[in-house]
Parts: C-alpha cells; structure tokens; sequence
C-alpha cells in the first residue's frame, strides 16, 4: 500500500483556521455580515486496484492506495442583512471537481427578498433542491453520515442552478408546510465532461409534522445536454455508416444515444424521523432521460441512535437501472475503420459504461468530538453490477460483478 500524502490536507486545515479567525474580526466590525464556513478532511481506501471509489463525477479517487481527494472540502459563506426586506448570500466551495482539481467555484450567489413572513423569492446561483438534503449536503457537520448515499445522490450530476425560486410557509394545525417553485439552468463537469440543464422547471414541498418527522416530494424537468466528444464521434460514425449500410436503422440508434438538449427528468420522494435518540431517513428518487443516460430508480434506508456523543448508523441502499433509452437493433458484424469490434459490439460496450447499478450495505459512526467538530467512520460493501458508480473501471470490473469494501475516515468542522 502507497503511503498517503497528508500535504493538501494540512494545508486546507490551516485555511480552515485562518478563515475563521478572519471571519470572526469581520463580523465583530460590520454587523451588516455575518460569516460562517465548513470543512471535511477526509481519507478513502478500498480493497481493489480495479476501479477507484469516488463521489459521482470526480475522476480521482481510492483503490488500495487511500486518497484524500474524496471528501476533503472547504466551504465559505457571507450573508448580508441589508434591510428587513432584502438580504445576499453567497458561498465559495472548493472541492475536488469533475476535472480532477481544487478550483475554488462559487456555488451559492443569491439576492433574497422576504415580502412577508411566510413568502420570499430569490435570484441568482442556489443549490438545487433536488434531495431531502440539498442545502446541505456538502455540509458534513450537518449529517448523520460520513456522506450522504451515493446511490440516490449521484444520479444527478449537478448541484446548484443559475435562475430564480418563490417560497411559501404555511402552518396547517400544528405541522408547517413548504411549498418551492424553480427555473433556471445549471452546468456541471462529470469526470473531465461539460452537462448542462438548460430550461430548468422544478418544484419542491415538505410538510413537518408533530413527533419529528418530515414529508418531502420534489419534481425537475429540463433539456440535457452531454457535451461529451467520444460519444459525438459514435454518433457521427452512427449515421455515416447508415448511409451506406439501407435499412438497418443505424441512424435510429444513433437518435437515440444523442444527449443534446433531450428531455430529463428527476423526482424524489422522502421521509425524516427524528423522535429524541432515534433517527431514521429514506429517499427513493426516479430519474428518467431521452438520451443514452440511462434510466434509474434509487433508495436508500439510514437508521442511527444517539449514544451521548456517538451516533452509530445502518445504511442500506440500491441504484437500478430501468431502461438503458437505446434499442440496439445494428446488425452485427458490421466493421468500423480503424475500430476492433464491429458496430453492434461498440455501442453496446458503451451502453454497458452507462450502467450504474450497485447495491451497498454501509455501516458507521459520529463521533460528536467538540461543539463544532464531529469525527465520523464508514465501512461499506457494494456490490456493483457492471461499473457502477466506480470511476475508471478496468475491463473485467466493467463487464462482471463485482463486490467492494470501502473504508472511510472523516473529521468535520463548522465555523
């Protein structure tokens, strides 16, 4: 095993500090700002060399090596109460992204007006209110677990959104309702590859009841696009060779495959119990596509129970794939110039990438450590049914099954 390299996370606890010593003589000046922040330090291991665990998107990750690029995060947040109306937001995070570096980015950038106690509207750049967790799910102080699971959260691949959003509060007896209505269009990078949402519509509600615990049910819709170049050259290979090979409907697949501006869609139903010692969450979310983005159904199931200052909790999860969107009715032994296997032969092996079907049993610990620091510990076995949510699969992890162990080790802070 490769000794880990603790330099880039040493260097981000001294950020850490110096940040909030910082924003703590700021705040102390101008009372208009207030200054909050939150950061993860963490390291990931596995027990294969065939593919690297990582969070969807990341191109880095763990094998038998342990990797600190995972989970270690810094966020930075500023708001500013301007008058009893009109208030600002914004948030810088870095993290590793989806070309593989730490790029501080800005993901929060939002005006809010309150127009009256129960209704408010915001414009700008927001975390999309995607999953039970979204404002927070970058926040690993705030949650139960080491991270949320991937299983649901990692069919979607970008976090936040460029538009604007109207809430309501309502109070109905003794429960509180929150209605959320969105638009806008948002881009990410998934492992080296630009996606972009474009004509985002979404709605999100919640209902807290009596006895701790919580409703939620959201919808999002919008035009997909892959701006991926080996996927354009398939396509472009596609209708090329069905202008020579009449009738075998080549150009049909290739309608198929393309992910420009094609319909997406993502729903999510989920539920909260928080009753004293006892904590029990679920999502199961729905994503569907008209693209070669493959149609999923996720789940998951977290229980834990509060012992003083230790948390321990049982996740279990599953992503299932319903529809791979492509009929892949090319004749075979069709050749391509240049390229081993026939037609037939490649665009299968490319669906067979898409394929993210993985279940995982996930076991671990909070530590509540200090007042703002929580330690926290993972194991989980997933089992992925060809790639999975794994970056970098070889060949025989892609076509096959494979069952993997992962170990994680996290410290959180907010400051």
């Amino acid at each position: 095993m490769k000794q880990l390299k603790l330099g880039q996370l040493s260097a981000l606890a001294l950020a850490v500090l110096a940040l909030s010593a910082q924003a703590q003589d700021t705040a102390s000046a101008e009372s208009i700002f207030s200054f909050s922040g939150f950061s993860t330090l963490g390291v990931v291991g596995s027990n294969t060399d065939e593919a690297r665990y990582v969070i969807t998107g990341q191109p880095k990750g763990a094998t038998k090596s342990w990797s600190g690029d995972v989970d270690t995060k810094l966020g930075v947040q500023v708001n500013a109460k301007l008058n009893k109306m009109f208030s600002a937001t914004a948030q810088v995070l870095t993290k590793q992204n989806g070309d593989g570096n730490y790029r501080p980015e800005l993901e929060w950038a939002f005006a809010k007006a309150q127009f009256t106690p129960a209704l408010s509207a915001r414009l700008g750049r927001m975390g999309g209110p995607f999953f039970a967790v979204s404002d927070f799910r970058d926040v690993g102080y705030a949650n139960t677990w080491l991270r949320p699971p991937q299983d649901v959260y990692g069919q979607v691949p970008v976090s936040h959104f460029d538009g604007g959003d109207i809430s309501y509060q309502a109070s109905l007896g003794s429960s509180t309702l929150n209605f959320q209505l969105y638009g806008g269009k948002s881009s990410s990078v998934f492992e080296g590859v630009d996606v972009k949402m474009d004509n985002l519509v979404g709605f999100s509600a919640s209902a807290e009841l009596d006895g701790g615990i919580t409703l939620r049910a959201g919808h999002v819709q919008g035009k997909l696009t892959v701006d991926s170049s080996s996927l354009k050259q398939l396509i472009g290979i596609l209708r090329l060779v069905d202008g020579r090979v009449p009738g075998a409907g080549i150009a049909g697949v290739a309608d198929q495959m393309d992910a420009t501006k094609k319909k997406a869609t993502f729903t999510g139903f989920g539920v909260t119990w928080d009753a004293g010692n006892l904590i029990a969450m679920a999502e199961y979310t729905m994503r569907r596509t008209e693209s070669y983005v493959p149609d999923t159904d996720g789940w998951y199931t977290t229980v834990g129970y509060r012992l003083g200052k230790f948390t321990p909790y049982v996740t279990v999860s599953e992503l299932k794939q319903k529809d791979s969107n492509v009929n892949n009715t090319i004749p075979p032994r069709i050749p391509v110039a240049g390229v081993t296997p026939d037609l037939r032969v490649l665009v299968g092996s490319t669906l067979r990438a898409q394929s993210n079907q993985q279940k995982t049993q996930a076991l671990g610990v909070r530590w509540d450590a200090y007042r703002n620091i929580a330690v926290k510990g993972q194991l989980e076995r997933i089992k992925a049914n060809g790639p999975g949510l794994f970056a970098s699969p070889s060949p025989s992890f892609t076509v096959g099954q494979s069952t993997v162990n992962v170990y994680s080790l996290a410290v959180d802070f907010v400051f």
